[in-house]
């Protein structure tokens, strides 16, 4: 498809973003022949992270964020207290790492989770005098600290 469109007269650049890919990553993905093979991201092989926490570790801090004392304390307040007792099972970032990947990350205390704002609506006119809208237009006078407000209402004319 992007050796047709460059043969057809369209340039590399735009070719390429028509495919949401970049220009430099066609050109790794090209063989020894010139013939762009298969996208090979989705078959890649995750590797670990070298300090990448084991299942054990993350099953002790979930183990800890369990017991009855820590239950109602954030993770920034049990990590210390931990530490304060000489055992230090990992960062606090960590500790609410493994907390939202298991689940168990709920809003503290008797906090309010946070509010789902709906998007503003929007009026389309499909005729004349079915949409208006108004401003307050600020006017500096001449003279000092004399403002004047002049309110102002415009039809929103709807296209044909």
């Amino acid at each position: 498809m992007f050796d047709e469109a460059v043969t057809g007269g369209a340039s590399r650049y735009k070719a390429a973003a028509m495919i949401d890919v970049s220009e430099r990553t066609l050109k790794r993905w090209r063989s020894g022949c010139g013939a762009v093979v298969e996208d090979q991201r989705p078959h890649a092989v995750q590797g670990s992270q070298p300090h990448q926490l084991t299942h054990e570790e993350e099953q002790a801090i979930l183990n800890a964020c369990n017991r009855p004392e820590y239950q109602s304390l954030p993770p920034s307040q049990i990590e210390p207290s931990l530490a304060d007792q000489g055992s230090y099972l990992a960062s606090e970032s960590s500790f609410y790492r493994v907390l939202k990947k298991h689940q168990q990350q709920q809003h503290p205390g008797r906090m309010k989770p946070r509010r789902q704002v709906p998007k503003p609506t929007s009026f389309t006119a499909t005729g004349p005098n079915q949409v208006w809208c108004w401003d307050i237009v600020r006017h500096e006078a001449p003279w000092k600290r004399a403002v004047m407000k002049e309110h102002c209402r415009w039809p929103v004319a709807a296209g044909q």
